[in-house]
């Protein structure tokens, strides 16, 4: 009886733990979210077999801004190879950008949304105007070179979808120069996952995502890899560890695959010595297990060009 007693103190022990944790943390943003209907799963196998055959998705990528960020949060300065290369914490210049998928017959699908054109010319009337995460985030140093708004005005199409890696200010801020009636999409558990951080950026995130549809997210399972429109020119690659529902994307291009790592990888540096990002990502481990099975991906492809989060590579 003793024993008995023992174990269901240690579970009501645990479970008041993980319950209090939850009810500390918040969520990224309080809007609405629905299950979506894009996507078919299928396996690593089958994206393999295809991927290296010309397609007919080109992949425009558009720097909406220049930035500089604290290099501890973007890399993992812990790792053996960052201590090896005798890297420092500092300010890293990046960029902020977003990525046009042009498809034949699906039309025009962006993968994260670049920078509202508000950030440039009313910072104030902006989505993260005057909020603490604006200043947390030193967006005083954000150039911007081309904003969304700008941008999509210059298109023959509306947007068809927005594919978002991931809820960061960054991947969001240029929501809202997209179309209203735009659908959004989100990986598995994105909007729900609770963090202590959240609660910086929930309201900005809100702002930026207000008079939208709710977020629909992209239902995973098996190797978490998803055909998002059931031609296999398009994939979406489970990558969980920078946030819980962080997404990659290949794309099926004519010159060959393009991968779109998102924040998997924010740096050309972190990709070349396969070192996972820091600070900034919610589980380092996992960002390590994710940026390992993205390096094994283009590894088997050698003709696959890969995009990082927030640098070009020259």
């Amino acid at each position: 009886m003793k024993r008995k007693h023992i174990a269901l103190l240690a579970f009501a022990t645990v479970t008041v733990a993980a319950a209090a944790r939850a009810a500390i943390g918040f969520t990224p943003t309080s809007h609405a979210v629905e299950a979506a209907s894009l996507g078919t799963p299928t396996t690593e196998a089958a994206m393999d077999a295809v991927i290296d055959q010309p397609g007919p998705v080109t992949v425009e990528t558009v720097v909406g801004a220049d930035w500089a960020v604290t290099r501890a949060g973007l890399i993992d300065l812990k790792d053996p190879k960052a201590r090896d290369a005798k890297l420092v914490d500092g300010d890293e210049p990046i960029v902020i950008q977003f990525h046009a998928l042009h498809h034949p017959t699906r039309g025009l699908w962006l993968v994260d949304t670049g920078v509202e054109r508000a950030l440039g010319t009313d910072p104030a009337h902006s989505a993260f105007g005057g909020t603490i995460a604006a200043r947390f985030m030193h967006f005083e140093k954000l150039k911007v070179r081309t904003d969304t708004a700008t941008w999509l005005a210059s298109q023959k199409e509306a947007p068809a979808g927005v594919l978002l890696t991931h809820l960061h200010l960054d991947h969001v801020s240029g929501m809202r120069d997209v179309p209203a009636s735009t659908p959004v999409f989100v990986g598995p558990g994105e909007a729900k996952d609770r963090t202590t951080l959240n609660w910086f950026v929930r309201s900005p995130t809100d702002a930026a995502l207000d008079g939208k549809g709710p977020l629909r997210e992209l239902a995973f399972s098996g190797d978490g890899v998803l055909d998002l429109f059931g031609d296999q020119t398009v994939f979406a690659i489970w990558v969980p560890g920078h946030t819980q529902g962080s997404v990659a994307f290949v794309a099926r291009t004519p010159s060959g695959p393009v991968l779109l790592t998102g924040d998997a990888c924010h740096t050309v540096w972190g990709w070349k010595n396969d070192v996972p990002p820091g600070t900034f990502s919610e589980d380092v481990e996992k960002s390590r297990a994710s940026l390992d099975r993205l390096e094994k991906l283009a590894s088997r492809h050698p003709k696959m060009e890969v995009r990082v989060g927030h640098q070009i590579f020259r």
